[in-house]
């Protein structure tokens, strides 16, 4: 698939998730996942580097995205933050790590885009250590028949405008894979979950 198109969309974004990155756009939540990522992270689309303010200082960051006007802000913040970060422009989907290579592996809101989610997560277990953690912050189908109705009705369009899908269905995607879920949080009705998983069946 040629995701040119989708990396222009997200570089005419940089701006606005900048500015969502300083009014702490879902901060809370944020603070609550990412206050136990440690060791080596790799950080699945960093975007402008909304995370970078919540992690301790015991981490060692390897930050992924592939629109360059993403990582010009995102590099910036992790200098902010000081945050040691090795910063990866590549489509994920695309890129290969050793197994058991990373103590913690993130992610916030990046599922919506990718173009095979059950695969990476998949690869999320592969590259994660026995004993490491994976956390996610996603989004995806409400439980809520209305507003399922309507994520379902405007997800072809919001796709082409954004970049990110808005029906799918993140939990049973993830019980799929070969993570193992540890803890979930709903929000928003279901729209919004924070998930801590491990690697493995």
């Amino acid at each position: 698939m040629d995701k040119s198109k989708q990396i222009r969309k997200f570089n005419k974004q940089a701006r606005m998730y900048e500015k969502q990155r300083k009014m702490n756009s879902l901060g809370d939540w944020r603070r609550q996942l990412l206050r136990q990522a440690e060791g080596k992270v790799l950080e699945l689309t960093v975007g402008a580097g909304a995370n970078f303010a919540y992690y301790s200082t015991n981490v060692q960051v390897t930050a992924v995205d592939f629109s360059p006007d993403m990582l010009v802000q995102a590099k910036y913040v992790a200098i902010e933050q000081e945050v040691p970060t090795e910063f990866i422009l590549s489509d994920i989907e695309k890129l290969e790590f050793s197994k058991s290579a990373f103590d913690t592996i993130v992610s916030t809101l990046s599922f919506c885009g990718y173009e095979d989610p059950g695969q990476m997560f998949n690869q999320l277990s592969r590259w994660c250590k026995p004993q490491g953690k994976v956390l996610l912050i996603e989004q995806g189908l409400s439980f809520n028949p209305v507003l399922g109705f309507i994520q379902k009705v405007i997800d072809p369009v919001h796709y082409k405008l954004i970049g990110c899908h808005q029906k799918r269905d993140m939990l049973r995607l993830i019980r799929d894979s070969d993570l193992q879920i540890q803890k979930v949080e709903q929000h928003w009705k279901g729209i919004v979950h924070l998930i801590w998983a491990t690697p493995g069946k």
